[in-house]
């Protein structure tokens, strides 16, 4: 297939492989795409803005506090201009920058104020790209989110052989084409999709109540991430400090029970993915009045079971997602008790995590998983930003679909 009427975003970087974004341009604009350049100070060094236009057809945009540039079209509007933001050549510096959340120049502060994918095409020597320093600015940025394509093995412009060399541009461009492809395919199955995140709250008395540390983080950005993916979201969540995005519908509850009336009202969807928290009993008696601390008022606090979402759904015979997904909280024997919850709750997938782990799960950015399907497949994904994890728990997610909806037609 062909990438045609998109618009596309090039930043070039230094480097002796910034000559390719000129053979980028030209494959892209041969279909029909829309192409805006901006030319780091770096990147000058190596082509010229009048050769990038002459492709382009286009002015290039260089430098933030150029006012006719920013009368033209400011740095917000450029970013939101673009269905794709690519960085060719992606140099260990630029790296850096981005790393550390810097917007010193046009183009760092398109990315940062961006809502679209970055795609990053490294390109450096050998040495540079093994570097430890370099390495743990790629991680950060697949756990912010940036895509990466390469680098590749080869001879490099100094001489030396090895992975540093930048992908080709047809490389880029097929892998451009895929993203293209698969995004368009979700947008024509019009896919839904219900996320519940964070803890509920089921009160003993006005004041006081049984919860958990959830702070909704991970369903959060599941919701997120598959928002990107083009599938049309629902977020519900528990009580949390989160600020939730105006693109995602999200419904707001407290108890397991608020949490079971607004899954069923947002059925039918194609997934579900139950990452909340939910406390698994509540109080029989709801104190109307706080409870004293007089001695002679302590009496046991009975309790009783919470209707359990997940097994709702996996188990529903009229409005049963495609594909429904669990998380497990465990803290020992975590894929077996999380393959006996995957089981009893008739569920497609279960995320798996080990919330006895210091500094991952509850109250914290990162997490640390085990994707296990209903055939015993298990993907682990190590200790990452819960961003990155959600984006991988999406890909997976998208995945099946995808297959499951061409097995129905």
């Amino acid at each position: 297939m062909t990438i045609k009427n998109k618009k596309i975003l090039i930043i070039i970087g230094g480097g002796i492989a910034a000559y390719k974004s000129l053979d980028l341009i030209r494959l892209l604009r041969k279909s029909n795409n829309e192409i805006k350049t901006i030319l780091t100070k770096s990147g000058k060094e190596f082509v010229t803005p009048l050769s990038i236009s002459t492709l382009t057809k286009t002015k290039t945009f260089e430098d933030i506090f150029d006012a006719n540039s920013e009368a033209e079209i400011d740095h917000i509007s450029l970013s939101r201009w673009a269905d794709l933001v690519i960085v060719m050549p992606t140099t260990a510096n630029f790296m850096t920058k981005l790393s550390h959340g810097k917007a010193e120049d046009l183009a760092t502060t398109v990315i940062l104020a961006s809502n679209k994918d970055i795609l990053l095409v490294p390109a450096m020597n050998v040495r540079m790209w093994l570097h430890k320093a370099t390495q743990r600015n790629v991680k950060i940025l697949k756990d912010y989110g940036y895509l990466f394509i390469g680098p590749e093995k080869g001879e490099m412009a100094c001489g030396e052989f090895g992975e540093g060399k930048m992908s080709s541009p047809r490389q880029i461009y097929t892998y451009i084409d895929h993203y293209f492809n698969k995004r368009n395919l979700v947008k024509s199955k019009n896919f839904k999709a219900l996320v519940t995140a964070g803890p509920t709250r089921e009160y003993i008395d006005p004041v006081r109540y049984i919860s958990n540390e959830s702070s909704g983080k991970q369903g959060y950005e599941i919701a997120l991430a598959l928002d990107r993916l083009g599938i049309k979201t629902t977020l519900i969540i528990g009580p949390s400090n989160l600020t939730t995005q105006k693109n995602i519908k999200t419904k707001k509850i407290v108890t397991a029970n608020d949490l079971l009336i607004e899954t069923k009202k947002s059925l039918p969807v194609d997934v579900a993915v139950c990452a909340a928290a939910v406390s698994d009993f509540k109080p029989v008696v709801q104190n109307k009045n706080k409870l004293k601390k007089n001695q002679n008022n302590i009496k046991p606090i009975k309790i009783e079971k919470n209707k359990d979402v997940l097994e709702y759904l996996g188990k529903n015979n009229e409005h049963r997602p495609k594909l429904v997904v669990g998380f497990s909280a465990e803290t020992e024997n975590v894929n077996k008790n999380s393959i006996t919850k995957m089981k009893k709750k008739n569920c497609d997938l279960i995320i798996a995590n080990n919330v006895s782990k210091k500094g991952i799960g509850f109250n914290s950015d990162y997490n640390e998983v085990s994707i296990i399907d209903n055939n015993g497949n298990i993907k682990i994904i190590k200790k990452s930003k819960k961003s990155y994890i959600a984006s991988k728990i999406a890909e997976v997610i998208l995945d099946k679909l995808l297959v499951d909806d061409r097995s129905f037609n």
